[in-house]
């Protein structure tokens, strides 16, 4: 059996987080979604639960972290190309996002990243394939 997986981030803004992921290019899966949250498909196999921070707070006892000042853990996806690490970014600081550093090219791999409206930093790397 293929396990899948089911990332969950608390948002502050569900409509907000939507428009701006939309604007990445991912897709929501209606079944697993409702005014608290919202299933975000990144592929067959990994998901992203956008939850409202009310509702995110149900599934723990311990306070949230404001990603904006603290790192809670970093969220990785590989990418096709340089190119589609780049164009990823470039979609997220027009929809809001923010870079948190410099992109990286250390030849085998590119990385570059940013963060997201609720301070959740994703990376984004190509890996060079194996010559």
């Amino acid at each position: 059996m293929s396990r899948k997986i089911f990332v969950n981030l608390p948002v502050k803004n569900l409509e907000a987080s939507l428009g701006f992921f939309q604007s990445l290019g991912f897709s929501f899966n209606p079944q697993y979604s409702d005014s608290s949250a919202s299933c975000m498909i990144v592929s067959d196999d990994i998901f992203v639960m956008l939850l409202n921070e009310t509702r995110f707070q149900t599934f723990t006892p311990k306070p949230l972290c404001n990603a904006h000042t603290h790192t809670e853990m970093l969220l990785c996806l590989s990418c096709d190309s340089h190119n589609e690490v780049d164009d990823i970014v470039a979609k997220a600081v027009a929809a809001g996002g923010h870079t948190y550093n410099d992109p990286q090219d250390h030849g085998f791999m590119y990385a570059h990243g940013f963060q997201d409206l609720d301070g959740h930093i994703w990376e984004l790397v190509f890996m060079a394939p194996p010559l």
